[in-house]
């Protein structure tokens, strides 16, 4: 089953080259595909070739299809065969990442999938500050990834084995879990390990800010489960320091949204505020909090996919991304109105959305591991909210500098914001098959 689903991608890099218009088709096609045919019955299902897929890494594998699928779609003016094939490139990488069994393989595609991203923004970015912001991406991702690659070593050279399934011995050393934890945590990205990620997001093109929003940051998260499986007591030895660090962060990070004058700044930061909650829930080592933080990333990587969108069709209209000039956009644009505040609300958990579901079990979950810290997350929430109605009425509300009112939109691209928005909430139908 991997292996056919990894030859048909490396069959449509060659049929690209004949049809170049409608390849996000046979990524749907891809969809339905993995969904007709993994039986999650058990825990792992599909075992063979090292590959092999459970609850965890089954919503994360559609959810890669489904945004690289949308990412074709909004490139509506850059799909060149080379773009495509980055994007092949990228969606295998992915799928290997998320569904091998085996450490090293998933750290040499966890790495591997750096070079398509750096090409990405190195080649379709616009600004002279691109090579600014590759140099951080590069850097940050190289030296938080050497220590787990040294553990991954030291793991084989003492047990022969590199299987996530294997009962590694008991330790409580903390250099041991910093060396383990330290690449996903920048990769998530934690506070204090965060700035490469406005710097990336500013200087990408649409579909760079789509997937580095929609499922590179989600890397961090599904690593950090996969790892807490091997060794539970160094998680519930140490935990606490990256937890004080994420709860702390969360707040300053919202803060700092205030003072963005970039749209795709202020949503890159968001990003930073939600997977911030993300790492808190994860790190409760409670099946509430695991669960919660699971939703969480199905969630924002499709609420902040959106939102990517909709601030790339601003962009191209009137060539800026600044506060200053986006104003009055419900006069510019007002059928648009609707759908950026539907996303907005999601961005700050309203209901009926899944963001709402895994920000209430969240804290839940950090009520059960540290009371008081509900006094966090009430202002983590809020200042979520402020900054939130601060992008839309920023942008939509004021005065133009035209005096007339038109819209012109295509179908195409509201079909696309149509797509993000839909499954957001339709999730919660079929929630309780998330109840692994």
């Amino acid at each position: 089953m991997f292996m056919m689903i990894n030859m048909y991608i490396v069959f449509m890099i060659l049929l690209i080259f004949y049809v170049n218009w409608n390849v996000y088709i046979l990524f749907f096609i891809i969809l339905m595909i993995i969904y007709s045919s993994f039986n999650l019955t058990f825990f792992f299902s599909n075992i063979s070739y090292m590959f092999g897929v459970d609850h965890i890494s089954y919503m994360l594998i559609m959810l890669s299809f489904f945004i690289i699928s949308l990412m074709l779609l909004s490139s509506n003016y850059i799909c060149s065969p080379s773009f495509l094939i980055l994007n092949l490139i990228l969606s295998m990488s992915l799928y290997v990442i998320f569904s091998i069994l085996n450490m090293f393989l998933m750290y040499l595609f966890f790495e591997f999938s750096l070079i398509p991203l750096i090409i990405l923004i190195l080649g379709w970015g616009v600004q002279p500050e691109r090579l600014i912001s590759v140099l951080y991406l590069f850097f940050y991702t190289l030296f938080a990834s050497l220590p787990l690659l040294l553990i991954i070593i030291l793991f084989y050279l003492n047990f022969g084995c590199l299987f996530f399934d294997y009962h590694f011995n008991y330790s409580i050393s903390f250099l041991l879990h910093f060396f383990m934890v330290f690449a996903f945590l920048v990769k998530l990205p934690m506070f204090m390990f965060h700035y490469w990620l406005p710097k990336a997001h500013v200087q990408a093109p649409v579909s760079g800010s789509m997937i580095l929003a929609g499922l590179f940051l989600k890397i961090g998260g599904y690593g950090l489960i996969r790892f807490m499986f091997i060794y539970e007591y160094l998680f519930m030895n140490y935990s606490y320091i990256w937890y004080s660090l994420s709860m702390w962060g969360s707040i300053v990070v919202s803060l700092i949204c205030f003072i963005q004058g970039d749209i795709k700044c202020l949503i890159a930061y968001s990003s930073v505020c939600h997977m911030g909650m993300c790492l808190m829930g994860l790190l409760t080592m409670t099946y509430w909090g695991l669960l919660g933080s699971y939703l969480m990333m199905i969630g924002h990587g499709l609420c902040s996919s959106g939102m990517f969108c909709m601030a790339n069709l601003v962009y191209e209209r009137l060539l800026s991304r600044s506060f200053f000039i986006n104003k009055g956009m419900i006069n510019f644009m007002p059928s648009l109105s609707l759908i950026w505040f539907i996303l907005c609300c999601f961005n700050m958990s309203c209901p009926p959305s899944i963001n709402f579901l895994s920000e209430l079990i969240i804290m839940g979950s950090m009520m059960n591991y540290f009371y008081w810290s509900f006094i966090y997350m009430i202002f983590i929430s809020f200042l979520s909210a402020c900054f939130s109605i601060y992008l839309f009425s920023y942008c939509y509300h004021g005065l133009f500098h035209n005096c007339y009112s038109y819209s012109f939109i295509n179908v195409k691209e509201y079909l696309l914001l149509l797509i993000h928005l839909l499954p957001i909430f339709l999730i919660m139908l079929i929630i309780d098959s998330f109840f692994f």
